[in-house]
């Protein structure tokens, strides 16, 4: 546990050499970093010191309110502090994206390089309106609050899982549910889906400023996510001015075990490219 601001602590987990570089994990809204698959954790700790935590609201971290999003942006560089990193290569997906670009914004000195997926550019970017999420996932979404019990409640986390898996690959019924069967199991029961939904989404229209980050970027298109659907992707490289995009065949906003070794290929290959194995 770490704590990150006053009265708020963070479950954190690292695996890895404890001498390698480090790469931070940023997982989306309302979800326990366990959500990261072991499976990609173990790659990228094969050759650095890979961090995952628990946003708080979620998991084992401090339940709470009365925050805003950009305060789970501070957060995430607090995480570096307790941990003692100075720098690190950041990696975002979906509400994780858009505290990276936060991170880029306003502690571009602690991040190695970031990469991004599953998300679309701070509000106010130049360009075209990046497009939102599918009408049949919204209608799905405003079912969350709903009252249901255990095993209902379950049931819908998997159909929620399988829409965001897009339509472009198939979708196993059972790894999802074993997926939040175990988030429950570490969290000590099934935490409301609406985690940061509340929170004060204040100070997020900064889109105009990413023209000016210097960091290293990555974004990876996944062209069949229906939440930040394409071209977020190239908005968001866009807006960033020197991003490079990498696309993921069939990649939609979730982490099914057909995405991970594609995924795994392109982030380990722009870490190494952006000074990954440099200890210093």
């Amino acid at each position: 546990m770490v704590p990150v601001a006053d009265g708020v602590q963070l479950w954190v987990e690292e695996r890895g050499d404890p001498g390698a570089p480090v790469v931070l994990l940023v997982m989306g809204a309302a979800s326990s970093g366990l959500v990261w698959p072991d499976e990609l954790v173990d790659r990228l700790a094969a050759s650095y010191r890979v961090v995952r935590y628990d946003h708080r609201d979620t998991g084992r971290s401090t339940p709470g309110s009365g925050y805003a999003l950009r305060d789970l942006a501070g957060d995430a560089v607090a995480v570096l502090d307790g941990l003692g990193i100075g720098r690190a290569h950041v990696v975002g997906m979906s509400m994780g994206g858009l505290l990276v670009q936060l991170l880029l914004l306003d502690h571009a000195d602690r991040l190695r390089s970031a990469t991004l997926f599953c998300a679309g550019p701070l509000g106010g970017a130049p360009g075209e309106p990046a497009p939102g999420p599918a009408e049949d996932l919204l209608a799905f979404w405003a079912t969350m609050p709903e009252p249901r019990d255990d095993e209902a409640e379950l049931a819908w986390r998997v159909e929620h899982w399988a829409r965001l898996n897009g339509e472009q690959l198939d979708v196993d019924p059972a790894h999802w549910r074993a997926l939040e069967e175990r988030v429950a199991e570490h969290s000590g029961g099934l935490l409301p889906a609406t985690a940061h939904a509340t929170a004060d989404q204040g100070g997020l229209a900064r889109g105009t400023e990413l023209a000016a980050v210097d960091v290293p970027v990555l974004v990876v298109e996944a062209p069949a996510d229906p939440a930040y659907p394409p071209p977020n992707a190239q908005l968001l490289a866009g807006a960033l001015g020197d991003a490079r995009v990498v696309t993921v065949p069939g990649m939609g906003h979730a982490l099914p075990p057909a995405v991970l070794g594609p995924l795994a290929d392109v982030v380990e290959e722009f870490l190494a490219g952006a000074g990954g194995g440099d200890r210093g």
